[in-house]
């Protein structure tokens, strides 16, 4: 037997322990999280008896990272990405500032320097992109419109947080900490931010050319040899491998390589399988990442700072919330949207902990400082599922208590109904066509081809204008509500087509169109084979699963079913 077993005994007593106090907390009905944390406590330096390895928990929790970006970018395209960019790029600013603005404001009161409310700040106003990716994928809402807002928010968050550990160093001296010794002396900040620059560029540039080119041709070539460990190897492989290669090279974080790798491989016709075969790792390492967590964690904090924690949690929890929904309904976007981004953000993970570390190795923060951050992370995220759970009934509370958000809801909006100019001719027997993204543009570009009416239903803002802008007919709106459905003149439609992934509505769509029309016609879109065997159960009409053979053969039966042969020029 070897006698350096660290590693078999961290992931030993990580796994073990997580199942049992993951399963005590699914039988209380605690998100099984909750117990993950627990179970890093318990192996943790903090508590008495075995203590597991720091450094090995932090490396696989990295590679848990890795797999679970991987993921988001095979199912998060860049045409996604580009979608919400109106409100992800100024959003995700303005809500760092916020946050760091109250972060620093508070650690002022208690009398820190400014470099440490700095850092303080900013180890706040950051959210997990692990957390927020089980949270969206528990509730099957990841490829939402509202779920793509959050991933893109966190994507800007994250380039930000880039830029800031690779600037700080620099800055350390001027903030009154001490300078880092990797960091030249003297060296010019304004040099140091425009190489950051020009290396995430050149990273971005190279996967976007390159990369998108590259990755599909891999997968393509592996999945040809027949071989499913080979198929799995090639993905975890890549997801890897570009994560490490993206830090050493592009001093991007490996969370950021791994998402951008998954997005080239997305364009592959194997990505679908891609996902499915990394699940299960992605899944076991997404476990020693909040283990990890729960070891960082001093329980002592919350006796000696009660008062501190509590004010950290709410600027966490709170004021982040309450900034990020403010600026999402400034965008126009409905109180749906507002609290799931709001929720999202309402917890700090594994940025935070980086930069707390980096802001005590610079003489910036104390260490009570690095542990209420601690403390906040993981009250957060034990909590942060609580408020996911909360969202649909602190909806209907705020609008039937709210004239106000009552008013957001109905206000007059020039998106969310068809112009009075559109004539009836095209607004009977067209084609009511749910969602514009992978799938449902290629419908909407083989029907406009034929001359066949359509109108649009989209809950994306910018899609919708971009669709305006080309004079094509669309509304703005979720089409789970009546009115949006109204306004697509459904109730004249020759038929209903859901090109949309968010399979969680598509019953309540079918349901509001036969009502309107029962003669309607419904087709239907989903990934997923068992849904698509439930949803043809209840007779929601015809269904597709799959993307690109599925587009093809949807489009296909839209043609045929509306007089036009797919062949037809």
């Amino acid at each position: 037997m070897p006698h350096n077993v660290s590693l078999i005994s961290t992931i030993a007593t990580g796994f073990g322990l997580a199942l049992i106090f993951g399963f005590i907390a699914s039988r209380m009905k605690v998100p099984p999280l909750v117990g993950y944390l627990l179970a890093g406590i318990a192996i943790g330096p903090a508590t008495p008896g075995f203590v597991a390895d720091m450094d090995l928990a932090g490396q696989l929790a990295e590679i848990g990272v890795m797999l679970l970006m991987l993921g988001v970018g095979l199912h998060f395209s860049l045409a996604d990405l580009l979608a919400v960019k109106r409100i992800a790029i100024p959003g995700a600013i303005l809500q760092i500032t916020v946050a760091t603005a109250l972060g620093m404001g508070t650690a002022t009161l208690w009398g820190w320097s400014l470099g440490g409310a700095l850092v303080f700040g900013l180890a706040l106003s950051v959210a997990s992109t692990v957390v927020l990716l089980k949270a969206l994928e528990a509730r099957n809402v990841l490829e939402s419109v509202n779920g793509r807002i959050a991933v893109g928010w966190l994507v800007v968050e994250d380039l930000v947080m880039v830029l800031v550990l690779v600037l700080l160093p620099a800055l350390a001296p001027m903030l009154g900490g001490t300078a880092d010794p990797h960091v030249a002396p003297g060296q010019n900040v304004w040099l140091t931010l425009g190489l950051t620059l020009g290396k995430v560029a050149t990273f971005i540039v190279l996967m976007l050319v390159v990369g998108r080119r590259v990755f599909p041709k891999v997968l393509w070539l592996v999945a040809k040899t027949g071989s499913r460990e080979l198929f799995t190897l090639c993905v975890v492989a890549t997801a890897v491998g570009v994560a490490y290669g993206s830090a050493k090279l592009f001093d991007v974080s490996f969370a950021l390589g791994a998402f951008f790798a998954g997005m080239m491989m997305r364009e592959s016709e194997f990505c679908h399988r891609a996902a499915e075969e990394s699940l299960p790792l992605r899944d076991a390492f997404s476990v020693l990442f909040f283990v990890s967590v729960g070891m960082l964690f001093n329980p002592s904090v919350l006796v000696q700072e009660p008062l501190k924690v509590l004010i950290v949690v709410a600027i966490i929890m709170v004021g982040k919330t309450i900034a990020a929904m403010g600026l999402v309904l400034a965008f126009r976007y409905p109180l749906n949207s507002a609290l799931t981004v709001g929720a999202s953000l309402a917890q700090i993970g594994e940025f935070s902990f980086i930069l707390a570390g980096l802001g005590v190795s610079l003489k910036l923060l104390t260490p009570e400082a690095h542990s209420l951050i601690l403390a906040g992370a993981l009250i957060s995220i034990a909590l942060n599922s609580l408020l996911f759970t909360a969202i649909e009934p602190a909806q209907n509370w705020i609008r039937s208590r709210s004239a106000l958000a009552r008013s957001l809801e109905l206000r007059d909006d020039p998106l969310a109904e068809l112009p009075m100019s559109v004539p009836q001719s095209v607004l009977t027997g067209q084609v009511v066509l749910v969602g514009h993204g992978r799938v449902g543009s290629r419908i909407a570009h083989a029907l406009m081809d034929r001359n066949l009416p359509f109108v649009v239903a989209e809950e994306n803002r910018e899609v919708v204008e971009q669709l305006r802008a080309k004079n094509i007919l669309a509304v703005w709106g979720n089409a789970s509500d009546p009115s949006v459905l109204i306004q697509a003149h459904v109730a004249r439609a020759g038929m209903l087509v859901i090109a949309t992934p968010d399979s969680f509505n598509v019953r309540k769509m079918v349901e509001i169109a036969r009502t309107l029309n029962p003669a309607i016609e419904v087709v239907v879109r989903t990934h997923n084979e068992e849904e698509g065997r439930l949803l043809e159960q209840d007779e929601v009409g015809k269904v597709f699963i799959g993307e690109h053979e599925l587009a093809q053969a949807m489009l296909g039966h839209v043609l045929f079913r509306m007089g036009h042969d797919l062949r037809r020029t």
